[in-house]
């Protein structure tokens, strides 16, 4: 073609045909190629996309490669992703563990694989930064689930107002409310069914707000209770941290008395089981290992320990959906509340039947003519009276009856209780001690024994090495230089093999953190900065082979493990110096010579044991022994015979301040102390006698101080005989503090027991009050509680005593105040009504002193403070009734003093003061509200002459009484219509206060009356 352009036109001219002819075949042909091509090329296309739809695999031949292309498709993701923390799921998580699914749990490429996914270390943990932390959480969830609602103020508004005798009475104030307008006209006639209408919707309100209160009180103590501290590992730290903080991918730490916080897998530990009752129903306790990684949020951890990576939180495990339908409800009725509740109905009855009387009285009266209006004219004249003026005043009569059922009937009484049983577990967790269990705040107050541990309860809990033993020698010089070089790699070995706690240096510079339970504590720091010891780099030579958990039975641990590229098999003990001495039959000296131990030299080293424990310090021993790995046998027991003691540590463990006085105190109160104690009985002796539970000079007999195994064996008969006597008990078992507390209930005792330990569970549970530890306790010693020790400290015990005591003394305060009202209003409105036909305090007066003396009352009488009066007085046996003779002492002469005075007046008032009715009327109404207010400063102290003693320092009391007069002085000056009332001169008022006044000299008086016996006869006990 090129050539065409570049001919002169004379070679056209000769040419043309012939080159045109060449040209055209040329086009030809290439148009043919480019065809072929191209349908070639779709033929391929067709065949490969044939290929691509079908399922099977390219056929492959030895004279090509083909490589099997999957083919993508744009709008689906693609299957074979990487799954990373964005974006795997957290459904498919949960039901990985919750249906313990191990395909699915092959799917993540295993435990180990799964940690990756989850940005997790398997040693380190996750790094814990705040974005990282917020970030798991948005996209699995925080470690929460929620909760019912809660009810609201309307709900409790709703339930006052399904009282029967408030429904009568606001039927009554409707009816009296439409006649009274019908007679007298919207402006004037509202005023008496209006007025009864409103005060009861006040009561009602007031009655809603304070149970709206303690409801919002008992839900913030359901969540502080739910707030469970747990062990995680952070960025290489183990540090605590809330279980509501918990999120996906930590690594929690778990022992003996655990709660599972979250559904997880296993990563590692030994002799690991869990307790899935819980979850599944399944009693039998679950081995957690390799084989059976899956662990469920909720169950506890029965033996070993481990670490648990966790896969889900809250609302996407079990226990959290089982959690969120379950509304922990903590106000339940407790014992004094049934008490007062029969009572209140005994009451009740009372006012009932006086009730029903004044209403036929009141009615006879009325349509037999004996009764006349405000002129002197008789109210009914048959049928000349109109129908209208009947009812409204049948109407009024039935209003006064039913309010005297209203006053009669002492609802206050379980407020009362309620309120002080709220405003003490308030103070008592401002005291660190936290009510699980709302009883237990008033059966402590009975309490007659207290049977607690010594270790972090007596004493500080801070353990510390003071003495080091090798053989028979003490060694002060306690250092890596000091010591025999085989000496000191052995107590390397045998401090960092066999321990729970850990050894946190993030660099060679930083100080070492270290974490564990005080004794673990203590023996690390000494193993650390004494011996120069790493406790990762002895670690990392090792295999472990078997572990054998601590538990207070054996009262040791023990490790059977194996040296890296080596056939020897070592077994480590360490525990109780006087039990694992028994298992050894030789010992090192200092110099690191080994020798046999002998009975000479085996009563020598008892005496150096019993030496320290003497001087407080208990007693831990290390030993043991290398055995060669026979061929194709692997050993899984550990030696626990021939072995060789290795050193003698003694860890002091000092008193806690201020509990030998809070032991007296007890002893003051009534309360004997009882120690039991898993130490040897010569520490158990030494800390006793410090402690002051012993007496030097009386209490060093045999009796006093046994061990447990003693206590166990002896017959039914001597246990009983002897366990009043019995102060100290050593060496004891979780068994033996199940059996003593079952012997001193047998015998008529109140009981009161502190645990911390997960076997401590049957005995917390069997004790009238169980006390757990809030520091050193499981989860499921807690739980088997009825109050927690924050602090561990014995101190707190004492304080929850007198708390216990004030809540009862309080209840009975009020009791006796709420009485003297109850018996003062029905006599007076009964006698009158029978004698004058009508009733000297209005349906809206009676309401308004309901309100003052059941609420207002209550909220005064029921939040005075302990005092150490409370901690001189014997304990409240368990049949003693509520009403005491003192109580009724006191209650009957204020009653009478009242009804005289208040009839007096009544009858004569008139006459002595020259008044008319409606001024005579608010001169009762105002002398009988004052003698309550009057009577509240009397029922502060049912037996001191002196009610003044510590009033400044309640100053809701103060505030509670000023705003009572307040409001009476409204009520009489300012509410006239309203209350029925006329306004006072300052003569009046001063007649008023004087009368109420005279109730103090008069309860001083009352006091100087003896009363001989406590209790009440059989009749009054039966009521109470």
């Amino acid at each position: 073609m090129s050539t065409l352009w570049f001919r002169k036109p004379s070679d056209i001219g000769h040419k043309g045909e012939e080159d045109l002819w060449s040209v055209s075949k040329t086009h030809k042909r290439r148009w043919r190629m480019a065809f072929t091509a191209i349908s070639f090329t779709r033929l391929l296309f067709s065949l490969s996309k044939k290929v691509l739809d079908k399922d099977g695999s390219l056929l492959r031949t030895l004279s090509y490669v083909a490589i099997d292309v999957q083919r993508i498709n744009e709008d689906s993701p693609r299957d074979n992703k990487p799954v990373s923390l964005l974006t795997v799921d957290p459904k498919k998580l949960r039901d990985t563990v919750r249906d313990k699914n191990f395909e699915s749990l092959s799917e993540f490429g295993g435990v180990k694989e799964l940690a990756l996914i989850l940005e997790t270390d398997v040693k380190n943990g996750i790094n814990g930064c705040e974005a990282d932390l917020i970030h798991r959480q948005n996209v699995f969830g925080a470690n929460k689930y929620q909760k019912p609602p809660p009810k609201r103020f309307l709900r409790f508004v709703f339930d006052a107002f399904k009282d029967t005798t408030i429904l009568i009475l606001l039927a009554c104030a409707v009816l009296s409310l439409g006649f009274g307008i019908k007679q007298h006209g919207w402006e004037d006639g509202w005023y008496d069914g209006g007025s009864i209408i409103l005060a009861v919707f006040l009561v009602v309100a007031v009655s809603a707000l304070s149970d709206f209160k303690q409801s919002k009180q008992f839900q913030k103590l359901s969540t502080k209770s739910s707030d469970i501290r747990v062990e995680v590992v952070r960025d290489g730290r183990r540090q605590p941290i809330s279980i509501f903080d918990i999120v996906v991918g930590d690594i929690v730490c778990l022992k003996i008395g655990d709660q599972v916080p979250s559904d997880g897998l296993f990563l590692e530990g030994h002799s690991l089981k869990v307790d899935e009752s819980s979850m599944t129903g399944e009693s039998d306790h679950i081995e957690i290992n390799q084989g059976n990684p899956f662990m469920l949020s909720g169950t506890k951890v029965t033996d070993g320990y481990g670490f648990m990576l966790v896969t889900s939180v809250g609302m996407n495990t079990a226990w959290g959906e089982m959690m969120s339908s379950i509304n922990r409800d903590l106000n339940e009725e407790t014992p004094l509340q049934a008490r007062l509740n029969k009572l209140t109905s005994y009451i009740g009855k009372i006012g009932l039947l006086v009730a029903a009387l004044v209403l036929v009285v009141m009615l006879i009266r009325y349509f037999t003519g004996n009764t006349r209006d405000d002129k002197g004219n008789k109210e009914f004249i048959g049928s000349k009276t109109k129908f209208n003026d009947v009812m409204n005043v049948v109407v009024s009569i039935v209003s006064a009856a039913v309010t005297i059922i209203v006053v009669a009937i002492p609802e206050g009484l379980p407020l009362a209780v309620t309120l002080t049983l709220a405003y003490s577990m308030k103070c008592m967790m401002a005291d660190n001690a936290m009510v699980r269990k709302l009883s237990s705040c008033e059966t402590m107050g009975s309490a007659t024994i207290i049977c607690t541990d010594k270790t972090g309860t007596l004493t500080l809990n801070e353990m510390k090495v003071t003495e080091f033993w090798l053989g028979k020698e003490a060694v002060k010089d306690d250092t890596s230089l000091g010591l025999a070089s085989n000496i000191l790699k052995l107590l390397q070995e045998a401090v960092s093999l066999n321990t729970t706690g850990t050894v946190y240096k993030p660099h060679s510079t930083s100080v070492p953190e270290i974490s564990g339970s005080p004794t673990e504590k203590a023996i690390l720091s000494w193993a650390v900065f004494n011996l120069d010891t790493s406790i990762e780099a002895v670690k990392q030579n090792y295999n472990i082979i078997q572990v054998e958990a601590f538990n207070s039975e054996k009262k040791r641990s023990g490790v059977l493990v194996k040296r890296n590229n080596e056939k020897t098999i070592h077994t480590h003990w360490k525990g109780a110096a006087e039990m694992t001495l028994a298992m050894c039959s030789t010992y090192y000296d200092r110099e690191g010579v080994l020798k046999v131990m002998d009975e000479e030299e085996r009563l020598q080293l008892e005496t150096i044991i019993k030496n320290m424990a003497q001087k407080s310090l208990r007693c831990i021993a290390f030993a043991y022994k290398e055995i060669e790995e026979e061929s194709g046998q692997v050993l899984e027991k550990l030696e626990e015979n021939g072995l060789t003691l290795l050193g003698l540590l003694g860890l002091k463990d000092p008193c806690r301040p201020g509990v030998s006085a809070a032991v007296e105190s007890c002893k003051a109160a009534g309360v004997n102390i009882k120690m039991i104690t898993g130490d040897n009985v010569h520490t158990a002796r030494a800390i006793a006698l410090e402690c002051k539970i012993l007496n030097p000079y009386e209490d060093l007999d045999d009796e006093a101080v046994v061990e447990g195994v003693q206590f166990r064996n002896y017959s039914p008969e001597e246990r009983m005989e002897k366990v009043d006597k019995i102060l100290v008990m050593a060496r004891s078992s979780p068994f033996d503090k199940l059996l003593m507390v079952q012997c001193l209930k047998h015998k008529g005792h109140v009981v009161a027991v502190t645990g911390d330990g997960t076997n401590d569970a049957p005995a917390l549970k069997e004790a009238d009050i169980g006390l757990s530890m809030g520091i050193q306790g499981t989860e499921v010693a807690k739980e088997s509680s009825d109050i927690v020790i924050l602090d561990d400290n014995f101190t707190t015990v004492v304080t929850v005593l007198r708390w216990g005591r004030c809540v009862y003394t309080n209840i009975q305060k009020f009791l006796q105040f709420q009485l003297t009202v109850n018996v003062a209003a029905l006599v007076i409105n009964f006698v009158a009504a029978v004698f004058s036909g009508k009733v000297p305090l209005t349906a809206v007066q009676l309401l308004w002193v309901n309100l003052i003396m059941d609420t207002l009352g209550a909220l005064a009488l029921a939040t005075e403070k302990p005092t150490n009066d409370l901690m001189a007085k014997p304990p409240v046996g368990r049949s003693e009734p509520l009403i005491t003779r003192i109580m009724w002492r006191n209650l009957i002469a204020q009653a009478v003093y009242q009804v005289t005075i208040l009839l007096v007046l009544q009858f004569k008032g008139k006459f002595i003061f020259g008044v008319k009715e409606s001024i005579n009327s608010t001169l009762i109404f105002n002398t009988f509200v004052l003698c309550q207010v009057f009577n509240e400063f009397n029922a502060r102290k049912l037996e001191k002459k002196n009610i003044f003693k510590g009033i400044l320092t309640n100053k809701l009391f103060m505030a509670i009484v000023g705003i009572t007069i307040v409001l009476q002085l409204v009520m009489v000056e300012f509410l006239k219509r309203f209350a029925n009332t006329e306004r006072l001169d300052w003569g009046q008022w001063g007649v008023c206060i004087g009368l109420a006044a005279l109730s103090w000299p008069i309860s001083w008086l009352v006091k100087c009356i003896p009363v001989s016996g406590k209790q009440l006869g059989h009749q009054r006990a039966s009521v109470s």
